[in-house]
């Protein structure tokens, strides 16, 4: 029987992160704490690159809850409410809330990488990569 009162914290160092997580084109995910890394059982959490002048492929994550802070750079959140593109313009220190299944992308306009750190409540990198911001999007995926 496991005791949860006793469990050892997990030092997780920034050079230790691996890519093998869901990928999306045009940006990079690293993987830090996961069910796989760690053995979480209800949070994943990693780092997102996008390169300049580069946009993600539009991507959703499930039934999971994103959240997600700037750490450099200024990328821009892009999703769709109704038929109009909402863009969200970020900068270091800046948070966005990302909801379960909504269609989305990160473009990075600017001439440095932007990167952001990315917690999810779920302990897999739920990614499920979409033809379009419009595309219908299944409570099932």
């Amino acid at each position: 029987m496991t005791d949860h009162w006793h469990q050892p914290l997990r030092h997780i160092k920034g050079g230790e992160l691996t890519e093998d997580t869901m990928q999306t084109s045009g940006m990079r995910r690293l993987e830090a704490v996961s069910g796989k890394t760690v053995g979480s059982e209800k949070v994943w959490m990693g780092e997102t690159h996008v390169g300049p002048a580069t946009n993600s492929g539009d991507h959703h994550h499930g039934e999971a809850e994103t959240a997600i802070y700037i750490k450099s750079g200024h990328p821009v959140f892009v999703f769709a409410d109704g038929d109009k593109e909402i863009r969200l313009e970020t900068g270091p220190g800046d948070y966005i809330f990302v909801p379960p299944y909504v269609p989305h992308r990160e473009e990075n306009p600017g001439e440095e990488d932007a990167v952001v750190i990315i917690a999810r409540s779920s302990q897999e990198g739920i990614v499920v990569n979409l033809p379009s911001l419009w595309a219908e999007v299944s409570q099932e995926d």
